[in-house]
Formats: structure tokens, sequence, C-alpha cells
């Protein structure tokens, strides 16, 4: 350790690592520390750029909590949370993306053809498709939750002026795998920027508008969970996300309707819709769980 220098640091560190040291954790410290290093050496990283970032990731640390965590914030700015997303993705099943910050547990049950537009203002919403396994087979008895902003762009746990499970629900697929609500149309909004991440957008000439969309989670014994969001063709920020969730399997459409006959049988708002209204069929597939 007395010899040590810059080519031979890396090394020394990985030395550390002792015969109890889980093969893939060597694996994943290695790679990380590699790259780590590697960046110092190549960028000629300063001082002055290495206390910044310090206090960039302080920053971040003060401001995490129950409500925010701004380092998820960082990790999906910098591409890095979508990264994982498609690195795990199976292509024979609907892309996933971003989580996001403000999905909650325990959203109410909504039947299939339920109403979850209520009395939010904004453009009727008809959502609906089928949850199908990677072979085409419908499944039935698949869990799904949706969330989404509200007309105002905030999420029901950013604005207390909506109920705490505005806009939220949970739905089981029928028999044949459909499922089916009337909603409104999102808004677009932006990532909070206030903090250590806003600073890094500013510096960087970048927006924090992200393109509206739908969240799920989709559910099915025997099949991998599917954390997903869709978004509309037609949004003005669809290529301009910043936080990369937008994939090209993702991308629905609202088809204007003036029809109240095009609405199915069975949904709760049929005869009450403002006009005019929009529809959305979007179905999704689901990988079957992998084998451990």
């Amino acid at each position: 350790m007395r010899e040590v220098t810059a080519e031979t640091l890396t090394q020394a560190f990985l030395n550390y690592c002792g015969p109890e040291t889980s093969p893939r954790l060597r694996f994943v410290l290695e790679n990380l520390v590699t790259h780590l290093h590697a960046f110092v050496k190549e960028t000629g990283l300063t001082h002055a750029e290495w206390r910044k970032g310090i206090e960039l990731l302080t920053k971040a640390g003060e401001m995490t909590d129950e409500e925010r965590n701004e380092f998820v914030l960082f990790s999906d700015v910098l591409g890095f949370s979508s990264l994982v997303d498609m690195v795990n993705s199976n292509p024979e099943a609907t892309s996933s993306s971003v989580l996001g910050p403000f999905h909650i547990l325990g959203a109410p049950d909504l039947a299939y053809g339920g109403d979850l537009k209520r009395d939010n203002d904004g453009a009727t919403v008809v959502v609906k498709g089928v949850v199908r396994g990677p072979q085409g087979v419908p499944i039935s008895g698949a869990v799904i939750e949706l969330w989404q902003t509200a007309d105002n762009g905030l999420y029901s746990n950013q604005d207390p002026q909506q109920s705490e499970y505005n806009l939220r629900a949970r739905m089981t697929s029928g028999e044949n795998g459909e499922y089916g609500l009337t909603t409104i149309r999102p808004a677009p909004y932006t990532v909070p920027d206030d903090g250590p991440v806003g600073e890094l957008l500013h510096a960087t000439g970048r927006h924090p508008w992200r393109p509206s969309h739908l969240h799920f989670i989709i559910k099915a014994p025997g099949y991998s969970t599917l954390v997903t969001e869709v978004f509309p063709s037609d949004d003005p920020y669809l290529d301009e996300d910043p936080v990369f969730g937008v994939r090209a399997d993702l991308i629905m459409e609202y088809v204007e309707q003036t029809d109240p006959g095009q609405v199915p049988d069975g949904f709760e708002a049929r005869d009450r819709l403002t006009w005019p209204y929009y529809s959305v069929d979007f179905d999704f597939v689901l990988a079957a769980e992998a084998a451990e």
C-alpha cells in the first residue's frame, strides 16, 4: 500500500475484498470502481469539481424524505433508472418504465367500467384494453394499479386540494383479460427542479417537463410484475422527457369521440360523459416469470 499509485489504486481497492465477499458483489464493485477511477483519470477531475459533486449529493440527502427522494431523481435524469429498466426488460413483453416518486399503496378497488374521473376537471377519457401473456393468451385475474396527475399537473400526494386517493385505482382483469375505466386526460408536469437535480438540469440547458402519462403496475401469478407508463402520441414533450421514460411501444393514441355508442356497455359514466370525449385502447403483455 505504500507504493500505491494512480495506476495501481484500482487493484489495491479490489484487494480489500476478502474471501467472504460474494462473487456477485465483487463483480459489481469491481466494475463500479474500475469505471469510477477511469472517469477521474479520463476527465482529469479537479478538486473543485469533486467538491461540487459532493455538495450536490449532500444536498440530495438533506432534501430526501418520505415524499421525495432526490437520489432517485438524480438516477432518473441521468438516464440510470431507465437504463436499468431497459437492461432488465423482456423483449417479449411490454416495456417497463420508471415508477416515479408518487406511487402510494392502498388505492381503492375499481370494478371494470368504473369511473375514476368523478368530479375532476378535464376531458373524459375511456381507457380499455386487454392483459395478455407472451403467446397472446388473455390473463384473467391480473391486478392492475393505475395512477395519474389531475388537470393541474399534480398527483394527489402533492396537492392538498385533492383527496388522498384521487385518480388512483386498483382493478382486476376480467375473464378475457379485459380492463376498462373512465378517467381524465392527465396533464404534463415538471419534475422537481428546486434542488440539486434542478441545478444539473439548468446547468445543461434541459427543461424539467415530463410528457403526460398514465402509470401502471400489473401483477399476475406466474408472470413478472410490469411497472410502466404510457404516453399520448401528441404530447409536446414526448421527445424531450427529462427522465427518459418514453419507449416506442408505450405510446398510445387519444381518439376523439362524439358517439356515446362507442362506450362499452357496463361503463359507469356512459350516460354522463363530457363532449367530446377521448378513447384509448392499450393492451399489455406480461413476460412469464423467470425460473429461479
